[in-house]
């Protein structure tokens, strides 16, 4: 029986690979995981009386692109959080953002670009579904380096105009997994008057837009309106994982013109699983309200200074502009995971299994990523072993 050849080189997905590496060795210590961004905070107090009040509706097959009454919540955020206008056609629920991030590639992606095999460009390291997505579509996934040089995010611009001709589709992450790199307004604006010379769509990846220190981060859809470009160009993706603590809600949405959305939503109709019904009514809720996600910013910000009281005097830190990521330099990411859960029994990220080699090396490989969604005294014991593991014996 013969098989797709598509995914015969996709290397493992990242935590089976961590797994490989340290399940066989003992930790040094008390294990503390500091590895997967799953929020621990407390999500709101409210969560269970409304899911509860609204348990019938689990005998009823949900909306499938959404209810009107969460639709419409999640227009009125669009609205005051980037004073945009999003009207619920334009919008549809997801079970979870990776599911929006995959199958907007399958129901929007052209088969040719230019006379040519399409291309899907991604920023390295990246979040694996853009790579699989882009498989998947029959594309070749474009790995352009997010680096210190070009402020960790892609530099589509310096691309040659052959592989820029042939892109159909650039996902974008901003804030930036792992870096925590913030795309400025000038950032979209450029990015997207390259995506009208050459003719492509960009997937905004905006799912850690409300963890951060200080300014809230721009979003895509404000350059959009700020420059009148056609919002089919753009689709935009937001989760309730990151901003409300519910990572189990599986519930975001994406967002853009209406052509996008009704091809995304026709697509939906035969191969997506949609949100039920209880759980929209949770969600519906939980993006009108504004109160915790402000007290949650307020528990990051706290760690953002331990960080950086903790890590501050280590040479190549960089504290991260928004989300939950620490991208600490080490001179080989394996060998820094394998070191510190060996004898200390912290358990991070090695940076290559969240990026691909390229003619200028990995750009994953000299960083580890450090997960700061613990409760904060764990945060403080976990980043207080990787300072005297890693650097204060250098």
């Amino acid at each position: 029986m013969e098989y797709p050849e598509r995914f015969s080189n996709l290397p493992a997905y990242a935590f089976p690979r961590l797994r490989s590496l340290l399940d066989p060795v003992e930790p040094g210590g008390e294990p503390l995981a500091m590895t997967i961004g799953e929020p621990q905070h407390p999500f709101p107090d409210w969560v269970g009386d409304i899911l509860s009040a609204s348990l019938s509706g689990f005998g009823n097959y949900p909306p499938n692109d959404g209810s009107p009454e969460l639709l419409a919540a999640i227009s009125g955020w669009l609205q005051r959080r980037y004073s945009v206008t999003v009207t619920p056609d334009r919008v549809m629920a997801l079970n979870g953002t990776r599911e929006g991030l995959y199958n907007a590639a399958m129901a929007l992606c052209r088969e040719s670009k230019a006379g040519k095999q399409p291309v899907v460009l991604t920023p390295n390291p990246f979040y694996q579904v853009y790579a699989v997505a882009a498989l998947s579509v029959g594309a070749e996934p474009v790995f352009v380096p997010a680096t210190g040089e070009s402020g960790h995010l892609p530099d589509f611009a310096g691309l040659d105009s052959e592989t820029l001709d042939r892109t159909a589709i650039a996902y974008i992450c901003s804030p930036a997994n792992p870096q925590g790199a913030i795309a400025s307004r000038e950032y979209w604006a450029a990015l997207l008057a390259l995506a009208e010379k050459h003719d492509f769509r960009i997937f905004a990846d905006e799912c850690y837009s409300e963890i951060y220190r200080d300014a809230p981060p721009p979003g895509i859809l404000e350059s959009v309106a700020d420059t009148g470009t056609d919002p089919e160009r753009v689709v935009v993706f937001h989760s309730l994982s990151k901003r409300s603590n519910l990572p189990g809600l599986r519930s975001g949405f994406v967002a853009s013109g209406p052509e996008n959305i009704r091809r995304i939503r026709q697509l939906r109709a035969y191969a997506g699983a949609p949100l039920p019904l209880p759980l929209q009514r949770v969600a519906e809720r939980v993006w009108s309200d504004e109160t915790h996600v402000d007290e949650n910013r307020a528990l990051y910000r706290e760690k953002y200074a331990l960080a950086d009281d903790i890590l501050g005097g280590v040479p190549g830190y960089q504290g991260p502009e928004a989300g939950f990521f620490l991208w600490l330099p080490v001179a080989d990411s394996e060998a820094a995971a394998l070191k510190l859960w060996s004898e200390t029994g912290v358990r991070v990220l090695p940076g290559k299994y969240l990026s691909r080699p390229g003619t200028a090396g990995d750009p994953g490989d000299g960083f580890i990523r450090v997960a700061m969604v613990a409760p904060k005294q764990d945060v403080q014991r976990g980043l207080t072993r990787i300072r005297a593991c890693l650097y204060d014996r250098a």
